[in-house]
C-alpha cells in the first residue's frame, strides 16, 4: 500500500505478511536489528544473519522497495525502513499420537509482519 502523508512528510511504502510459519518471538530478534535502517544497510543486514527469520523478511523488504520504485518512481538509495513491526498471528493446532493410544497437541505459531518504508529527506534548513 502507498499513502502520501497529508503533514507533508513525504511518501511511506506499507508491505504487509501475514501468516508467515514462525513465532513472533523469533522474528522480533531480526526485526529489531532493522529498524530504523537505510534499506541498502538493512539488505546487508539480513543476508548476513544467521537466523531462518531473515529470509522472509528479507523478501518483504525486496518487495515493498519494488513497489516504491516502480509504482512511486523513488529511489531504492533514498529509502529507509520508518517502522517495522512484528505481531502473533493464529495457532495451528495439531495432534500427533504417542503411546497407548494418547495424543500431545503440536502448536505451529504465525505471526504477521508489517514494515514501512519512507524516503529520506534532503532537505537543508
Amino acid at each position: 500500500m502507498i499513502k502520501k502523508n497529508s503533514n507533508g512528510s513525504g511518501i511511506e511504502v506499507k508491505v504487509l505478511a501475514q501468516h508467515i510459519h514462525m513465532s513472533a518471538f523469533k522474528a522480533q530478534r531480526v526485526i529489531d536489528q532493522i529498524r530504523g535502517r537505510s534499506y541498502e544497510e538493512t539488505l546487508m543486514i539480513l543476508e548476513l544473519m544467521p537466523y531462518r527469520a531473515s529470509y522472509p523478511i528479507l523478501k518483504l523488504v525486496y518487495s515493498a522497495a519494488a513497489n516504491a520504485s516502480h509504482n512511486m518512481a523513488l529511489n531504492k538509495a533514498d529509502l529507509f525502513i520508518s517502522k517495522a513491526e512484528v505481531n502473533r498471528g493464529a495457532i495451528v493446532k495439531k495432534l500427533r499420537p504417542r503411546a497407548k493410544g494418547r495424543s500431545y497437541a503440536i502448536k505451529k505459531r504465525t505471526c504477521h509482519i508489517t514494515i514501512v518504508l519512507k524516503e529520506k529527506s534532503n532537505k537543508v534548513f
